[in-house]
């Protein structure tokens, strides 16, 4: 089952000078994440978080009291 790793998403590193934009440079690190797509629970999670998207959508669209 897939679990989070616990503790806070590390930020970006910034290499160069801070003050100077042009020699700015940002360094991510990838994190690999293994999901099982055809887990029931990975499928009951995306159909919660697509309804949750679908409504957020529908009130934007028309905001009502």
């Amino acid at each position: 089952p897939w679990e989070l790793g616990g503790g806070l998403p590390t930020a970006p590193r910034v290499l160069g000078d801070p003050g100077q934009w042009g020699g700015l440079k940002v360094e991510e690190e990838e994190e690999e994440i293994d999901i099982d797509l055809n887990a029931p629970e990975t499928e009951k999670a995306a159909l919660a978080i697509q309804g949750k998207f679908r409504r957020f959508q529908k009130r934007k669209k028309d905001p009502s009291p």
